[in-house]
């Protein structure tokens, strides 16, 4: 009997411990939660530059491979500049015809001005005055012509206005680019950041300054940074108006209430090496405790 009380006793002691240790460890892991904010609902975001022609034409050259790394400045699409390069040319001609006869009316008009009331009338001498000021201004208005068609051939190039990675180029040799359409977009280098969506009870704990860890799904390193800011306005379905203006409210109550989802802005400071940064990716974002010189109210403007 004793044997068979003494496993008895030792199975209740095995069971307490591990309940013991089942409740230690999940009071544990409630206080992290509760003490950490952290989410895994996080994506990595970038600004994403879109390019499209400032004047129309054949393109006859693209440059660009899609994903590759381009630096500000590179040529990535050239337009056929024939019809543009004719156009400075020609407008090169009417600045040197425009300024022959502005120097020619210029001429005529000091003359006549020099001449005495008996020689010339005091109407012809304004006639003539009229007449270089015209001149002058058709000069003008050539080089500005001549400005403008050297600012189109120039154009003709699509250059990168970033540091970054082309991305879904779809643009081909001998495709019709048209004004305002977009033809080539580059990811820019230097925007990455990431946007963690919080549940509403853990706002209280985030503060701007606030340091960041981070992993990407997919990698072990960890990323750093810290809370940029945080998002003031979500969408609120009950504020939704009808027609006539009246608020929609859902009549549903449920006795479960979800949290709301609030995005937080982190900046990247600092991504290991062979870590690929990539906008869209899923991110596992833990926030940290605020700096003591960092940490700021965030209380609506003028109140104390």
């Amino acid at each position: 009997m004793m044997p068979t009380r003494v496993t008895q006793f030792l199975r209740i002691g095995a069971t307490l411990a591990f309940v013991a240790a089942a409740i230690a460890l999940s009071w544990a892991m409630w206080r992290e939660y509760m003490g950490t904010p952290w989410t895994r609902d996080g994506v990595v975001r970038s600004y994403v530059v879109t390019m499209a022609p400032q004047v129309p034409g054949q393109i006859v050259d693209v440059a660009a491979r899609d994903n590759q790394f381009v630096r500000k400045g590179d040529v990535l699409v050239s337009i056929d500049p024939t019809n543009y390069r004719i156009a400075v040319e020609l407008a090169e001609a009417a600045v040197k015809q425009a300024e022959v006869n502005a120097q020619n009316a210029n001429i005529q008009s000091d003359r006549r001005a020099r001449l005495s009331a008996e020689a010339v009338s005091k109407e012809e001498q304004q006639t003539f005055a009229t007449r270089a000021l015209a001149n002058q201004a058709q000069y003008q208005q050539a080089i500005a012509n001549l400005n403008q068609a050297r600012v189109n051939l120039e154009r003709t190039q699509i250059r990168s206005p970033v540091d970054g990675w082309v991305t879904n180029l779809l643009v081909q040799l001998g495709d019709y680019a048209n004004t305002g359409v977009n033809v080539v977009s580059v990811v820019d280098a230097h925007s990455f950041w990431v946007d963690a969506y919080f549940e509403e009870p853990q706002l209280a704990r985030i503060r701007e300054g606030a340091p960041v860890r981070m992993k990407l799904m997919g990698y072990d390193e960890l990323m750093l940074g810290h809370v940029e800011s945080v998002a003031r306005g979500i969408n609120v379905a009950n504020a939704r108006p009808d027609q006539l203006g009246l608020a929609i409210v859902n009549p549903i109550f449920t006795w479960v209430r979800l949290a709301q989802r609030v995005p937080v802005r982190v900046r990247i400071s600092q991504v290991p090496a062979g870590v690929r940064l990539v906008a869209g990716l899923t991110v596992t974002v833990e926030v940290g405790e605020t700096p003591p010189d960092r940490d700021r109210r965030h209380d609506l403007p003028g109140v104390p």
